[in-house]
């Protein structure tokens, strides 16, 4: 079973879309177990305050260390060797598919989302085993950058989706975007479906897929094409 713990500011961003859909039916099923826990719960004063100014000044609030230190050691122990410890964070790793397949055969992992202007560095240097960003834009808190990063990795989690198949055929999962797909009527406003996805022929059906998807590829993300033939050893075509 993979453990996932995350720690936040506002569980109810996360706790609604966890009980929903794929992440609802993993969860009941025992594939995976999900905790979303407050971090205000591991303050001491009336205010269950979290944050506090910059040294040296600056713009906006800081995470403090004890509410995050205190519920990492409480939630993964002292000793966290079988922990992956997640910062949701702009400064991060890019998030990709291949990322995700990383982490999904990770078996505890803790997520910290940011929020404010970020986090004491100290909670960076110490508890931080990974740092992941989910892209080149601004989030009001990292609940949902940390959403987005649990629903991609539980779902190649062997036992989420029903059919491992579609799994492998997702964008991405061969570093192609996903080939164009149809389903009844036949014709409609005019539009027919492909007739090779009529024929019956499979063959011909996956070498169609395989050149739809290239050059859906090619044309839509050339970074994306350019850094799979690198990976392969093909000049860029």
């Amino acid at each position: 079973m993979m453990h996932i713990e995350v720690l936040t500011l506002f569980p109810g961003i996360l706790e609604g879309a966890l009980d929903e859909s794929m992440m609802k039916r993993a969860r009941e099923r025992d594939i995976v177990r999900i905790n979303v826990r407050n971090l205000r719960d591991w303050t001491h004063d009336r205010h269950r305050t979290v944050d506090d100014k910059p040294y040296g000044g600056g713009q906006g609030m800081l995470l403090k260390p004890e509410p995050v230190f205190e519920a990492v050691d409480e939630i993964c122990g002292t000793d966290r060797t079988d922990w992956r410890v997640v910062l949701m964070t702009p400064q991060g790793r890019l998030f990709d598919q291949r990322v995700a397949r990383e982490f999904a055969g990770v078996r505890r992992m803790a997520i910290i989302c940011g929020h404010y202007e970020g986090v004491d560095e100290r909670i960076r240097e110490v508890l931080v085993t990974d740092e992941i960003s989910i892209g080149d834009y601004v989030l009001t808190n990292g609940a949902l950058a940390a959403l987005v990063f649990i629903d991609a990795v539980v779902r190649l989690v062997p036992g989420v989706v029903g059919d491992a198949q579609s799994v492998a055929d997702d964008s991405f999962s061969d570093g192609l975007l996903e080939y164009p797909q149809y389903t009844r009527p036949e014709e409609y406003r005019g539009m027919r479906v492909p007739e090779v996805l009529r024929g019956g022929h499979h063959g011909e059906i996956a070498r169609w897929r395989r050149e739809q998807a290239e050059e859906r590829t090619r044309r839509r993300r050339p970074d994306l094409w350019q850094s799979r033939q690198k990976d392969r050893g093909s000049p860029p075509a």
